[in-house]
């Protein structure tokens, strides 16, 4: 079975575990920091994907980083996840459950890249127009890139709007050389 459909499933294990526990906030919270963690210690993701380490170990590299710092049943999670033998899709699982907590909660995240940073006149147009368009709430996150010249880039799950001068430009060049 492939790693996401593994980790799609213990995060939607996990969800409707917080869900009956009354808990999907504290969770939702722990595998950010989970997320936050292993992205800044790549060392932490070696460790739980290495064959080498054996698995107690790797339960106390997680023990001793998260114990402490999470929910219980997060930590369960981390347990019993550890104890199948999967700690190396940890990082999936955490990203899986980041994307159902958002569906759950009727979020939706758009990227917006512009030349220069937002104005809030348009921050506010952006996250009306997708906001317009999928019915839920706006999550925008924002991007400077100068080398778009003008216009933006805006993308909303798997679609993508292109009306940066650049891309014109370029659309301009194949019409003049075909």
């Amino acid at each position: 079975m492939s790693v996401g459909t593994v980790a799609s499933r213990y995060a939607k294990s996990l969800i409707e575990l917080a869900e009956e526990k009354k808990v999907v906030e504290e969770v939702y919270k722990d595998m950010l920091l989970f997320k936050q963690i292993s992205a800044e210690n790549r060392g932490l993701m070696l460790a739980l994907k290495s064959p080498v380490v054996r698995h107690e170990k790797k339960l106390g590299i997680l023990k001793a980083i998260f114990q402490e710092r999470v929910h219980p049943v997060s930590y369960t999670i981390f347990n019993i996840i550890t104890k199948k033998n999967r700690e190396s899709i940890l990082d999936s699982i955490a990203e899986e459950f980041v994307t159902l907590y958002n569906s759950y909660k009727g979020i939706q995240k758009a990227l917006i890249t512009t030349s220069t940073p937002l104005t809030p006149t348009l921050r506010a147009q952006f996250n009306k127009i997708v906001a317009d368009a999928t019915g839920k709430t706006v999550e925008l996150e924002e991007k400077v890139n100068e080398k778009l010249i003008g216009g933006y880039v805006l993308r909303v799950g798997d679609r993508q709007i292109d009306a940066s001068l650049k891309s014109r430009l370029n659309e301009l060049k194949l019409e003049l050389f075909n």
